[in-house]
């Protein structure tokens, strides 16, 4: 059981880790191209304490996120349409009320931005949790 679980755990850090670089970042490429501003997608600045670049930073913390996501699908939507629509919602949500009340980043002329970019980093991590239950 202990396994299953810590496996479970795994990959929901590596869907989330993995949904900054195929989501997320994409769409803030989308967002800079179309002159809607934000950081430059893949960034390599680096980010203290530790000088790691800055997409290495949010792919890391999308992981993190990951972790707190995994455990909850059973409490969510468990046909697809509804635990994607759930993944949307939870990144659109929880990585946003936490950046913004937190953390402090919420800049009040751009507060549509984090729930569209966040939210598309749940919708997939969830599209990656689904695909990675083949492998469970």
């Amino acid at each position: 059981m202990r396994a299953r679980a810590l496996a479970g755990l795994a990959l929901g850090f590596a869907a989330g880790f993995v949904a900054v670089l195929v989501f997320h970042q994409p769409l803030i490429g989308i967002f800079r191209s179309v002159g809607l501003g934000g950081n430059p997608p893949y960034s390599q600045a680096p980010v203290p304490p530790f000088g790691v670049p800055r997409v290495i930073s949010l792919a890391f913390w999308g992981g993190v996120w990951g972790i707190v996501l995994a455990p909850l699908r059973p409490y969510l939507p468990s046909r697809r349409v509804g635990f994607l629509l759930a993944g949307l919602v939870f990144g659109a949500l929880a990585p946003t009320a936490f950046g913004w009340f937190v953390l402090g980043s919420g800049i009040p002329a751009t507060w549509w931005r984090g729930p569209a970019i966040n939210g598309t980093w749940g919708l997939g991590t969830a599209v990656l949790l689904l695909a990675l239950d083949r492998f469970r």
